[in-house]
This record gives structure tokens, C-alpha cells and sequence, in this order.
């Protein structure tokens, strides 16, 4: 039955590559249940794929696959007015909608805008670790602090309020994990945040006691009633950054508040997970270690290493749009079809020897970012922060002082602990 493959509880354990093995193997193309995983109820089943030229297929084929029709995430929104809430972000829309949200955006993200961004960024992951040097530390933890920064920087998000993006992005992604889904970690917040963040609902649950979707408008009302209030303030006072330019850009209600969501949860998390998980594969993998210390000119190639061997995004959701049959499977309109880039980027067609972590692996076609219309729009800025992370992080001896604990998610390839100390260099 393959029920393994949904249920989050797999994932604490470890991404499950064997049965990814087996089944690009003898089933690329395979039907999941969703069994009902707590308060959750049970869905209505999908298509996963697992091979790296079917996965390819898929996501450069919006036309056949659509991520409006039922949007992106595997479980399906809870009502019609959910879904259709969703639908207006830009990771939800097909082509001609989707190129349209992203124009308004992407020039805030080229690699001429990153570079800019670049000498900020380097200083800032140096302040980190500098913070971290001969003490115990929870690297997850501290990792987290350079998207979210880096974020608010972009966003025109006061410092006082940065690490509401970090408390916002904990409850969408940690729903399946109660201890992630909990954490609140904002000390300090502007008058406009605290008055935001009375609407922050009171239940996750609905009166009959279903779990309310973290990625509603209801389960959010807190972090979009703060967009709003920031909306107003760059109405006022327009300065050169995303919000700005969204606000120029002229997106409808619903557009601007799935826009926000974006860059605050999307925007940070992938990045929250592939940050610390690229360290936990270097400190699993000493030799790949030791090498790059010994040439850190290496650290462009290992860092594309660290995302194909542990992809932050383990799958996407699309919807079937027609009839249709892939690697044989007969495939129905309005079925759903996800895509399983954790198995793509073990595929042994495209990757040779791909259980095997290393840094200079070329070429190395990962799609940790996607492919197609639906490209991470953040790749450039996300591979310059990791860069600069683990440059300030190199020359220091690193150890594991504790055991590392998984993020229970069949979503995000994420680290809730990781222990270490980082002594000061020799």
C-alpha cells in the first residue's frame, strides 16, 4: 500500500531513500493513501512520482499538471472558500497568472540584486557563528537567525519584528510536529505587532473539532493583519524593497496576503532546513569535511551537494488537468500528482553512485528548486546565504554534543535539534 511514503511519522525516522529505491524501480509512478494521521482526516489518495525525468515532466508541464487546481500542498484546503484563498498565491497559480505574480517580485531576486545583497549577508553570517564559537549551541537554532534576517532586510521588516517571520513560519510548517508548531520566540514587537498579534486565533481546531488549516485565512489572521499594518506604513513612507514593490505592483487583496505569506514562511524555511541539514551531512560524511576545509574553493559545488543530498522541499502537490498516463499509470483528471524531488535527487539514471556524498559531483542536475515555470524564485539569494554561512563556519572545529531530532514532516526535510560546539580555530 505504500502508506509509509505519507505518513509524517515516517520522516522524524529519516527520509525513507530505500523505498524511494524500490519503488523508482518497480513502480515510478505509484497510487499513496492518506490514512487520517491524528485529528486529521483521511484524503482521498495520490500519484506519486518518483523519478527524475517524470518529476522533470511534471513540473515543466503546468498544462498538464496544475498547481491552481487544487494548489500545492498534498492535503486538500478544507473548503472551497480555503481553496480558493490559496489559490491567489503565486506558488498556487499556472501560467499566464504565475508569470504575471512573479514579474512584480522577481527583480528583487536576480543574481545582480543578490550580489548586492552579498557583502550583508557574509557580515551577518559572521556575527552568528563569531556568537556560537566555544560554546554549546543548538545549530538549528542559530542557522534559522540568517533567512529570517535576511528576509526582513528584503522585506522592510523591522528588527524589532523580525522573528514574528520565524514564529509564523514554525506554526504553517510544524503543523504535524506539536513541539515546532508551538514555538514562540519573538521578545520584542512594534506597536504595530502587538496589536497584530491579538488576532492570533485562540484554537486550531474547528467547533466540531477538526484541525483548522494552518494555511488559512483564519489560522493566519495574526500575520496578515501585521502585512496590512506594514502595507500602510510603506504606503506613507515607500522605500526600495518587496513590500513596496508588491504594493506597486497592483495585486488584489488576496494577492498581496498570499504574497506575504510567501516571502515570511517560504522564504525563510526552506533555508531553516537546509542550513543545518547540510551540516548534519557534512559532519556524517568527515572526509567530505576535511576536504572542503582543505579547499574551501570547493564550497559553490558542496553547497549543491548539500541541497541534492538533503533537499529542504521533499515533495509538491499538482493536479491532473486531463486524462492522461504517465510511466504507464492511467491517470484521471482532478487526481492528484506529487512529485517527490527527495527520490529525483537519488535517481541512479542521472546520479551516479547517488547514495554517496560528494562535493565535487559534477554535473549535478538536483531538483531541490524545482524545475519549470515554478523555479524557486529565491535560489540565488538562498545558495549566497548558504555560502556565507558555512565560509564563516569552515574554519572552526566542529562536533555533535547531543543527538539530532527530526522535524515529523512529509513536507519539509527539516531538523527541529541539533547540538553542537564550535571551538575557536587553532
Amino acid at each position: 500500500m505504500h502508506e509509509e511514503i505519507f505518513l509524517p511519522s515516517t520522516y522524524a525516522a529519516g527520509v525513507p531513500y530505500a523505498a524511494f529505491r524500490k519503488l523508482r524501480a518497480e513502480s515510478p509512478v505509484a497510487w499513496i493513501p492518506e490514512p487520517a494521521v491524528g485529528p486529521w482526516p483521511p484524503g482521498t489518495g495520490y500519484w506519486a512520482v518518483f523519478s527524475h525525468a517524470d518529476v522533470k515532466h511534471v513540473l515543466r508541464s503546468p498544462d498538464l499538471f496544475s498547481s491552481h487546481l487544487g494548489a500545492t500542498q498534498i492535503r486538500d484546503p478544507d473548503t472551497p472558500e480555503d481553496l480558493d484563498f490559496v489559490r491567489a498565491m503565486m506558488l498556487n497559480q499556472d501560467p499566464p497568472s504565475h508569470s504575471r505574480l512573479r514579474r512584480i517580485v522577481a527583480a528583487a531576486f536576480t543574481p545582480r540584486a543578490v550580489r548586492a545583497l552579498e557583502q550583508t549577508i557574509e557580515t551577518r553570517a559572521r556575527t552568528l557563528i563569531a556568537s556560537a564559537v566555544g560554546h554549546d549551541t543548538d545549530f538549528v537554532e542559530l542557522a534559522a537567525d540568517l533567512p529570517v534576517w535576511t528576509l526582513a532586510h528584503i522585506m522592510g521588516v523591522p528588527e524589532t519584528d523580525r522573528r514574528l517571520l520565524y514564529d509564523w513560519a514554525s506554526r504553517v510548517i510544524g503543523y504535524q510536529d506539536d513541539e515546532y508548531a508551538d514555538l514562540s520566540t519573538t521578545t520584542s514587537m512594534s506597536p504595530m505587532a502587538r496589536e497584530a498579534t491579538r488576532r492570533k486565533p485562540s484554537t486550531t481546531t474547528h467547533p466540531d473539532g477538526r484541525p483548522v488549516n494552518p494555511r488559512s485565512a483564519a489560522a493566519l489572521a495574526d500575520m496578515f493583519a501585521y502585512a496590512h499594518a506594514l502595507a500602510a506604513v510603506k504606503k506613507k513612507r515607500p522605500t526600495d524593497d518587496i513590500m513596496s514593490r508588491m504594493l506597486e505592483g497592483g495585486l488584489t487583496g488576496h494577492e498581496f496576503e498570499n504574497m506575504f505569506f510567501l516571502f515570511a514562511v517560504a522564504g525563510n524555511e526552506t533555508l531553516r532546513n537546509g542550513i543545518p541539514g547540510g551540516l548534519l551531512t557534512l559532519l556524517d560524511h568527515p572526509a567530505e569535511l576535511a576536504r572542503l576545509r582543505a579547499d574551501p574553493s570547493l564550497l559553490p559545488s558542496a553547497v549543491e551537494e548539500m541541497l541534492r543530498f538533503w533537499p529542504p522541499v521533499m515533495d509538491f502537490r499538482r493536479t491532473a488537468t486531463t486524462d492522461l498516463t504517465l510511466s504507464g499509470r492511467p491517470i484521471r483528471a482532478g487526481q492528484k500528482v506529487v512529485v517527490y524531488h527527495a527520490s529525483a535527487n537519488r535517481d541512479e539514471t542521472v546520479f551516479p553512485d547517488p547514495d554517496r556524498f560528494d562535493i565535487t559531483r559534477a554535473p549535478n542536475d538536483h531538483v531541490s528548486f524545482g524545475f519549470g515555470p515554478h523555479y524557486c524564485l529565491g535560489a540565488h539569494l538562498a545558495r549566497a546565504q548558504m555560502r556565507a554561512l558555512f565560509r564563516a563556519l569552515l574554519p572552526h572545529p566542529v562536533e555533535r554534543t547531543g543527538t539530532p531530532v527530526r522535524l515529523a514532516s512529509n513536507f519539509q526535510n527539516g531538523l527541529k535539534h541539533l547540538p553542537v560546539r564550535l571551538t575557536p580555530t587553532p
